[in-house]
């Protein structure tokens, strides 16, 4: 089981492009210092809340200053841009990364940038994303020519392809098929944790969803991946939670709900984005709840696994013996403004070095017991 960080990143007011990447480059080392596996980072146009247009271009300045981490994308909207020029990126990255790259793909999430790209519309992203991936899929396996019809892109590349100059020929991937692919899965039975276990790609599972909610991912990919004849298991499965832990439990909390705490601001600030969508379900504590009954303490309190080492321990292993056989966990990544640098460190220092190792053997346990029970 792997250990990995998932980052928006999420950035307050106030802070400049500069201090923000700067943030995210501190805790990148940290985490390949302390045993962390992967760095996933998002793509927002859009947002100086979330403010990382070209997560690859970011990873590529700390390719050569870590040593353990895996590179995540978290993920490239496909419909934002053309599929040629995804393609492009993508295969020169995996090659400077040499085996640690994971190819997060989506739809993308942020309203303005739906505006922005005139894109408004789910249904259409959806098919945008289909066709991108499949022409993207196509130009890393084939030569040229390169001649595509599709709905959304059409797009040759034949009369200008030189062979003996290497002219026409566009950069395929470090090994045949590609880096692995990865796909955010956000909403209870969602038919894309079906795609992904149908294509052979990882689902992501959001931070907001209880475990109930998680659980029907894992009920749509094994059942994707048992029609696709692949091995039922939740090796290429990743669920991203918050997770808060302190020296004590009570120091925990307190932590937590303190005025400063960058936990209570990321709740906060996604109660105001889902209540602006009409989307707070995502954030309610119990199904019967009204939109009125939700504030960022209930969201915070239902939604946060938090506590002494002893105590995340045991709740990381019930979450995920009600969710799923889950094999990576990536950390929600919160803001390190005020007290909570430190206690952000701390909190990631105690999960990597004391809480991660006994749920990795736990897990291990219970899952080779479940093999030999089958």
């Amino acid at each position: 089981m792997n250990l990995g960080i998932f980052l928006m990143p999420l950035s307050p007011p106030g802070r400049t492009l500069t201090q923000a990447m700067d943030e995210v480059t501190q805790k990148a080392l940290l985490l390949d210092s302390i045993g962390f596996n992967e760095f996933w980072l998002g793509e927002h146009f859009s947002a100086t809340s979330e403010p990382i247009p070209s997560p690859l271009m970011f990873m590529a300045s700390l390719l050569h200053q870590t040593r353990h981490l895996t590179f995540g994308t978290g993920a490239i909207s496909l419909p934002n841009r053309h599929p040629a020029v995804i393609a492009a990126e993508a295969a020169q990255f995996d090659h400077m990364a040499k085996g640690r790259f994971r190819f997060g793909i989506g739809t993308g999430s942020l309203p303005p940038d739906w505006e922005l790209f005139q894109l408004k519309d789910e249904a259409t992203r959806k098919r945008m994303l289909i066709e991108s991936i499949g022409m993207i899929e196509a130009i890393w396996r084939q030569g040229p020519p390169y001649e595509f019809d599709g709905e959304f892109w059409k797009f040759r590349l034949r009369d200008s392809v030189d062979i003996p100059l290497q002219m026409g020929i566009m950069p395929g991937p470090r090994l045949p098929g590609g880096p692995p692919i990865h796909i955010p899965v956000a909403t209870p039975n969602s038919s894309t944790a079906v795609l992904a276990g149908e294509r052979g790609w990882g689902p992501l599972s959001s931070s907001l969803m209880q475990a109930e909610g998680v659980a029907t991912h894992w009920t749509g990919y094994s059942g994707g991946l048992a029609r696709a004849g692949r091995p039922v298991n939740g090796d290429n499965w990743r669920v991203v939670r918050a997770v808060f832990v302190a020296p004590t439990d009570a120091e925990a909390e307190r932590r937590m709900r303190h005025a400063d705490s960058s936990v209570r601001f990321f709740f906060d600030y996604m109660r105001q984005v889902l209540g602006k969508a009409g989307k707070l379900v995502a954030l309610k504590a119990r199904p019967d709840m009204l939109d009125s009954e939700v504030d960022t303490e209930s969201a915070m309190m239902s939604r946060v696994i938090f506590g002494s080492p002893a105590t995340v321990r045991d709740k990381l292993i019930d979450f995920r013996e009600r969710a799923g056989p889950f094999g990576n966990l990536l950390v929600a990544g919160m803001d390190w403004s005020g007290p909570s640098g430190a206690w952000e460190r701390e909190s990631l220092t105690l999960l990597a070095r004391e809480v991660w190792p006994a749920v990795r053997r736990h897990c291990a346990e219970a899952d080779r017991a479940a093999v030999a029970a089958q």
